[in-house]
């Protein structure tokens, strides 16, 4: 995996000089940035004379098509820094000169140049031997944006020519239909769409959510499900206030870490209160409330806490990114012995609860200390120790990041890929050596000495609003039956079955299912299309032979057979879905 990896970064870098040497053919004056492979492809920045434009993108593609052809050799050379600088002066690089001077004021003696064919670009490499190694099928440019030098504001804006690539036209393919599926499934599209969450940004404020009543209940049902997994796995409910004292802070260390996340402070009789930007000093707090014995251990406690951080208005986005929002938050307080059966219960605990929405396509990564970190060496190794045992136990796909941990602990982060295959970090298991000693924790052990626990953080959803935005994507709006917010939408085929069909949606919402009759002077079609296109998952079409025989005929979505049951069996039906969390929101699943 990891030669593939190589071979697809050595295709986009060669790209990258391969699109600037075509880019030149055609705007001779543009004066060179940088141009790096990127996940998806790479891009470069030029200063240009005359602006690009899409209609150029043609063009540029068979320029460059032509210096693959070419068979044009990637040729290393080296240059002393004088050298380098004299020779990009010469050639009025002034962006390549000044990284250059860069370079040499951390150290280097040495810059390294690559030549193709004419073209000539400072770089570092690596390439592939020659242009005739690149798949003429695999790349495309996609699109053109402003860059500013370095990424500060107030240097120059630069022209930014991004370029997807890929292994082959299949994979560049793929990747373009799913990105187009994305933007389609986009969470904000989508919340507007289904009228399930706005964000008013004059009236309310940015990064606030509102959750419309469709969307309510999506929030109300999945925090309803984990709340009884959390009872069921011995976790106690806790809650704790939106602001503290500035001494909390102060204590926590949030004050002296994390104040630029932090809102400014409310003065309340003279005292300093700060919005939560995090749970755990809390839960700290409770814990240390009453004295415990090593036969109180574990602690489990479990909040659904909304928390408040300052993001820069430039980085929020939709439900992903927002100022406030709510955590599940757990925090374990155990002693050394119980650590396995602790992260080997929480972990477990984690993928079940990800596994009933639907997320099963599971990677996870441990990270270790870092260089510079708090706490005693034997605790680190202790925990990760536990962590890694654990993960072996799973029996699911791990990497090692090494120094990757926080200063404060060694953490399990857990990664699903959607139905896009694009991953996103959700869970997290996080041991924490920092706040116990803050907040100077303890237990007696049964030798009668005062001894710290261990604190584990453990986040699940991460946060809900971001949980509800990645799985709006995943399913695509069309939630499977116990989650949608409507379950059932029961469609007469005429006045005359209004009725029959009323007292069925009375009948089903009374046994705890969401229905709706559509009522509407609209024709029998075009009812059809909006329940389609509110992705109902199940549609129940009423005429006169159903009325006559009290049975329904079930439309599911995006399935175009019809099926024709009684009542009764429709009803078992329907319970079982919820019962189950079936997935039937996909077509092929057999219901």
């Amino acid at each position: 995996m990891k030669e593939n990896a190589d071979h697809l970064y050595k295709i986009r870098h060669s790209l990258a000089h391969v699109m600037a040497q075509a880019i030149l053919q055609i705007r001779p004056k543009a004066k060179l940035a940088f141009g790096p492979p990127v996940d998806n492809g790479c891009y470069y920045d030029f200063d240009l004379e005359a602006p690009l434009t899409p209609e150029d993108f043609k063009t540029i593609e068979r320029s460059m098509k032509k210096i693959i052809g070419q068979r044009q050799q990637f040729v290393a050379s080296k240059r002393s820094v004088a050298e380098a600088v004299e020779h990009l002066k010469g050639r009025g690089e002034e962006y390549k000169v000044e990284y250059c001077l860069e370079l040499a004021e951390k150290g280097e003696t040495e810059i390294g140049f690559y030549v193709n064919g004419p073209f000539e670009d400072m770089c570092a490499g690596p390439h592939l031997e020659h242009t005739g190694e690149i798949p003429a099928d695999c790349f495309a440019i996609d699109s053109l944006a402003g860059a500013y030098w370095r990424g500060d504001e107030k240097n120059k804006q630069l022209t930014r020519v991004y370029l997807l690539a890929f292994n082959n036209r299949d994979e560049l393919k793929s990747y373009i239909d799913k990105r187009e599926m994305a933007r389609e499934r986009e969470h904000r599209k989508l919340g507007r769409e289904l009228d399930l969450f706005s964000i008013d940004h004059e009236g309310v404020g940015s990064g606030l959510i509102l959750w419309h009543p469709k969307g309510g209940i999506i929030r109300y049902l999945i925090e309803d499900h984990a709340r009884k997994m959390h009872l069921a796995g011995g976790y106690d409910f806790v809650y704790s206030p939106h602001i503290g004292r500035s001494t909390l802070w102060e204590t926590s260390g949030h004050l002296s870490f994390y104040k630029d996340g932090m809102f400014a402070p409310i003065e309340v009789e003279g005292q300093e209160y700060y919005l939560k930007p995090m749970n755990c000093p809390f839960h700290c707090k409770i814990y240390d409330s009453v004295p415990k014995s090593y036969r109180d251990l574990p602690k489990r406690f479990a909040e659904w806490g909304t928390v408040y951080r300052f993001e820069r208005s430039g980085t929020l986005s939709g439900l992903t990114r927002v100022r406030g929002f709510t955590q599940d938050d757990a925090h374990l307080f155990c002693r050394e012995d119980q650590m396995p059966a602790e992260i080997d219960e929480v972990l477990r605990f984690s993928v079940a609860l990800l596994r009933d929405f639907g997320l099963k396509d599971f990677h996870l990564y441990l990270s270790t200390r870092p260089p510079q970190r708090v706490g005693a060496e034997e605790k680190w190794d202790a925990a990760e120790a536990a962590l890694k045992a654990a993960l072996e136990r799973s029996g699911l796909p791990f990497s090692l990041n090494e120094g990757d941990g926080a200063f404060y602990g060694p953490k399990i982060d857990i990664c699903v890929k959607d139905t896009l295959d694009r991953q996103w970090q959700l869970s997290t298991i996080q041991f924490d050596f920092n706040l116990p000693e803050r907040f100077d924790l303890s237990f007696t052990d049964a030798d009668g000495m005062k001894k710290r626990p261990y604190m584990i953080h453990r986040a699940l959803c991460g946060s809900i609003e971001r949980f509800f935005g990645i799985l709006i994507e995943h399913f695509g709006g069309a939630f499977p039956t116990w989650l949608a917010p409507v379950q059932v939408k029961i469609v007469p085929v005429n006045e005359s079955c209004e009725p029959f069909a009323n007292a069925l949606s009375a009948s089903l919402n009374g046994t705890g299912f969401r229905t709706e009759v559509d009522l509407a002077a609209d024709s029998f079609n075009k009812k059809i299309r909006n329940a389609v296109t509110q992705k109902i998952p199940n549609i129940l079409i009423v005429g006169n032979k159903e009325v006559e025989t009290n049975s329904v005929t079930l439309r599911r979505y995006c399935v175009k057979e019809q099926v024709t049951l009684p009542v009764e069996a429709f009803q078992e039906r329907l319970r079982k879905l919820v019962d189950t969390r079936l997935m039937d929101n996909d077509p092929t699943v057999q219901v």
